[in-house]
């Protein structure tokens, strides 16, 4: 396998991965949240708390695949297996 072809597969394996990561994290607080406490507040607030989970699986997903990039950088040499997405343009002479 070439470079290019391996990087096109990493971004597809960390679409899927942030995929993943987002709908758990969703499902994780909203099984937190209607055992706990939707019982208690009106239909009007659950559905400001599952907008507000939401928000906060989306932002978690990043941050953790933020953590987990940085991870892989600092053991895997990246430039030996992917090529770059955006090259330099080549100076015209």
């Amino acid at each position: 396998m070439n470079k290019k072809f391996n990087t096109v597969l990493f971004i597809l394996g960390a679409t899927v991965l942030n995929m993943i990561l987002m709908i758990l994290l969703f499902l994780i607080g909203f099984v937190l949240y209607g055992w706990a406490l939707a019982p208690k507040f009106s239909a009007e607030v659950n559905t400001i708390v599952l907008l507000f989970l939401f928000l906060a699986s989306v932002i978690g997903t990043y941050f953790l695949y933020h953590r987990l990039m940085r991870f892989f950088s600092s053991h895997l040499d990246f430039e030996k297996y992917f090529s770059p997405l955006f090259s330099r343009k080549k100076p015209s002479k």
